[in-house]
């Protein structure tokens, strides 16, 4: 016999039928045609039954998490009221409308990987990055949207944490891979930034020259996903340096060894790898080919499942560069690998290996004959980071990485024409040649092209370095942060050739401490010192400042608003190559039997860093509703403590005692030279509707050598045999007064990019006037009479570059990149010819991600 009776729901009130079977001696409930069975007994079999019910209940709001954040400006200023939406991939999940302090909130989130999507009345349209949130979490995800052309674009260089833009006083150029897309290198990428100026010595592959406001180019540091990519002394080749698996390019115009120590004299320039971000795997293949012998290839692969996120990519290049000797080959490969266990914390694991060999003919236009040599590189990157947000003020960041660079420098076989100088004795000549310099000079003869010695002749350099860096920062109060960083490098390296082995080994320590705020949401700053500890000069400190002030506050509806005045001051610092350190005062007084007494004797100390002081001061313009942004800056660096290698007489009139200047053979490597570069920059945006942007700059530098005691600053050299045998000449470096070799006074750059559903078109083009240089020669019996005067040798091009795309289909895609359309014939360095016009086109093949889902 069967009883029943009628209960409730104990959270929603709907009948419930019960009954009991007498079969089994259970209970059974009907509800909405599902059946709960339970004990029989009813009290009993009720509250367990309830239990039951509270712990799943419990257990979905353990399981659920939540997302919330404030929406704000560029400026930092609150936005009530905006509309707020939780995205999965393309999918709206649910929509809220902040507060009037900017705050909004989503409750009982999934686990999963998400995106905030914002909009607001006179502000862009803008979506976070994708972040993942698991089961339980509180994950904060702030959103800065656009005003006009303000962009939302958080920086990391100026400060050494994210930071708006629109927030920073420094002068810093970011560049995405749609300024890019169609091009090989980073150094192509770096000409469209105010103040840069870039010098490759020939074509692909050839030595790529990054020069910042005038200071030479191993002053800038150089980071790829966080690891200094600078051999010991700061150089840098830009020419091996491919833009594959770059996502962004920070430039920081301006001293920084505050925040990076030892090379950032006169910029920063910074590189990150992309992240997948995709929850289906994401596949790129492309090929493309042209003229010279030009063929590549690219694979990427990039995703997100849960909470990792993985990204790939390799190229490969190879070029015979239209030249004898010449052919350029490259191969890069880049990978990023995250973890993120919560929703403020993550590791993240970073590779880049470039492996390059290219032909080095030499200056062709000088010696008319190639040079039968090559060159090649192998460099990698390896980095590991895990950062916190320990709590909402207090953030923490700590990372590993480690650089080895190797290159390989090998002279085959003479290839020049043997020649018995009365004077020099036997050597191999070059072919004879008429050289004309932009300043309408004119040379002729044969130069010495190469001596006797054995071949193949190689040299070889090799340098490790491996670092520690931790940094936290504490958020004081809502508008003052305070950040401390702490960083240890152990560099080893040497140099081998012919003359011998040069090794080191170096521990260098640095310090950081820094304060950054903002009062009212109109004036910003950034405050703050270096310290660093190095092997080989010991300790020096690195003050720096930079202030931001609006005198009016972007607004959309106004035809003239966000202006913004900036001013900065820092300084920088340079440790010594292995070659400077080798050739020092105090290292070869070192070698000598009596030199510990010298030292001692006459108080000779180690080989000193090189410096640098600065200060700028500049304006930011918006027009017409914000469509349009106008910056002009003025500078003025102080480079100084600069090692230049010093003979004998150079070293006594520098106040060396005669006792040691007498001991030493040819001279030796010190601090003495000291030149200025001031100037003024420009820069101008204007974004015509969503599909078309147009961006231009302009620099004017003008850099003066003041101090410097070189064989050449000391005696210049005069060509007798010329028709300007009065004018004097530096062989080999600038003399007193005159500018540094291979920096323009005037440059500037221009860029239309045109995006479309289906096409994509751009127009790029470099412009650089006059610069002074050498042509390096001795005739062919030792003599001066090829030598040109400096002033104004290099001679000025225009370089126009076009690239387009057309998307035929969800996964296929055609590119065409067409280079120097003018097919002007310039050389970037006295005697090495650029390329010509070329050419490439190819498809590009994408299937998964976004563009592509599985049905």
């Amino acid at each position: 016999m069967a009883c029943s009776h009628w209960g409730q729901h104990p959270w929603e009130g709907s009948p419930i039928r019960r009954s009991v079977s007498q079969e089994t001696g259970f209970a059974e409930t009907k509800f909405r045609g599902e059946t709960l069975t339970y004990l029989r007994q009813d009290h009993t079999c009720r509250n367990f039954f309830y239990l039951l019910l509270l712990l799943n209940s419990l257990t979905l709001v353990a399981s659920a998490a939540t997302v919330h954040g404030t929406i704000a400006d560029s400026l930092g200023a609150v936005i009530p009221k905006a509309q707020v939406e939780l995205m999965s991939g393309t999918t709206s999940i649910a929509s809220v409308t902040a507060d009037g302090a900017g705050r909004y909130e989503f409750h009982d989130i999934s686990a999963g990987r998400y995106e905030i999507r914002a909009n607001a009345a006179s502000f862009d349209r803008t979506a976070s990055k994708p972040f993942y949130v698991g089961e339980g979490a509180n994950a904060t995800v702030d959103l800065l949207l656009a005003i006009g052309i303000i962009s939302q674009t958080v920086t990391v260089t100026a400060t050494g944490a994210p930071t708006p833009q629109a927030q920073i006083g420094a002068s810093v150029t970011l560049l995405s891979g749609g300024d890019y897309d169609d091009k090989l290198n980073v150094h192509e990428a770096l000409r469209l930034v105010p103040g840069a100026q870039l010098t490759q010595t020939g074509r692909h592959g050839g030595l790529g020259e990054l020069f910042v406001r005038g200071g030479n180019s191993d002053a800038n540091k150089v980071i790829i996903d966080g690891i200094p990519a600078n051999d010991l002394g700061g150089a840098v080749d830009f020419g091996v340096l491919a833009a594959t698996g770059i996502d962004q390019i920070e430039v920081l115009r301006g001293p920084n060894s505050a925040l990076y120590g030892s090379d950032a004299l006169a910029g920063v320039v910074s590189m990150n790898t992309p992240r997948g971000t995709t929850p289906l795997p994401e596949v790129i293949y492309a090929i493309d080919g042209g003229n010279f012998g030009t063929y590549r290839q690219e694979g990427a692969l990039g995703g997100s499942h849960k909470q990792f996120d993985y990204f790939s990519d390799f190229s490969r290049f190879d070029t015979s560069n239209g030249a004898v000797r010449d052919s350029f080959h490259d191969g890069t490969f880049a990978g990023n690998v995250g973890w993120t266990p919560g929703p403020n914390t993550e590791f993240r694991a970073t590779v880049r290996r470039l492996v390059t060999a290219a032909g080095e003919p030499s200056a062709i236009q000088l010696f008319g004959i190639p040079d039968d040599a090559g060159q090649k590189d192998q460099q990698l990157f390896i980095g590991a980071t895990f950062q916190q947000q320990t709590t909402r003020r207090w953030h923490n960041l700590l990372r590993y990485g480690a650089l080895r660079l190797r290159s390989q420098f090998t002279d085959y076989t003479a290839t020049g024409i043997p020649y018995d100088s009365p004077i020099v004795g036997p050597e191999f000549i070059g072919a004879p040649v008429t050289i004309r310099g932009a300043n309408g000079y004119t040379v002729s003869g044969q130069a010495i092209f190469q001596y006797v010695q054995p071949y193949p002749n190689q040299f070889l350099t090799s340098t490790d370095r491996d670092f520690v860096y931790a940094q936290t920062e504490y958020q004081i109060k809502p508008q003052l942060t305070a950040l401390f960083g702490f960083r240890y490098e152990a560099e080893r390296g040497f140099t081998l050739s012919s003359s011998g082995t040069s090794p080191t080994d170096r521990g260098n320590y640095s310090y950081t401490l820094q304060v950054a705020g903002s009062l009212a949401n109109r004036f910003y700053y950034t405050l703050g010192s270096g310290i660093e500890k190095n092997t080989i000069f010991g300790v020096a400190a690195t003050p720096r400042a930079s202030l931001a002030y609006y005198l009016f506050r972007p607004d959309t509806s106004k035809l003239f608003s966000g202006t913004k005045l900036r001013a900065n001051f820092g300084t920088g610092i340079k440790e010594p190559s292995i070659s400077d350190a080798g050739t020092s005062l105090f290292s070869l007084l070192q070698t000598l039997s009596n030199g510990p007494e010298l030292i001692s004797q006459f108080h000779v100390g180690p080989i000193g860093a090189e410096r640098s002081r600065t200060y700028d001061g500049g304006l930011e313009q918006i027009f017409f509703e914000g469509r349009v942004k106008l910056g002009i800056t003025y500078f003025h660096n102080e480079f100084s403590n600069l090692i230049e290698y010093v003979p004998m007489q150079g070293l006594v009139d520098l106040g060396v005692p005669p006792p040691i200047a007498d001991v030493l053979l040819f001279g030796a490597s010190v601090n003495s030279q000291a030149f200025r570069a001031q100037g003024v920059e420009t820069e101008l945006e204007y974004r015509l509707g969503r599909s078309l942007v147009v961006r231009g700059g302009y620099t004017y530098v003008d850099a003066v050598v003041q101090h410097s005691f070189t064989s050449d600053a000391i005696g210049p050299s005069f060509n007798t045999a010329s028709n300007f045998s009065t004018i004097p000449i530096g062989v080999f470096s600038p003399l007193i007064g005159a500018r540094p070799f291979r920096r323009a006074p005037h440059s500037g750059y221009l860029a239309l990019a045109y995006h479309h559903s289906r096409w994509t078109a751009s127009l790029t083009g470099t412009f650089v006037g006059r610069r002074d240089d050498s042509d390096f020669l001795s005739d062919k019996d030792g003599g001066t009479s090829l030598l040109l005067p400096n002033r104004n040798l290099d001679a000025g091009y225009q370089k126009v570059d076009i690239g387009g795309s057309y998307q035929v289909n969800h996964s296929l895609s055609v590119d065409t990149d067409l280079q120097n359309v003018l097919g002007q014939h310039y050389a970037e360095a006295f005697g090495y010819p650029a390329l010509p016009f070329t050419f490439r086109s190819g498809i590009r093949i994408t299937l998964g991600g976004e563009s592509w889902k599985l049905k």
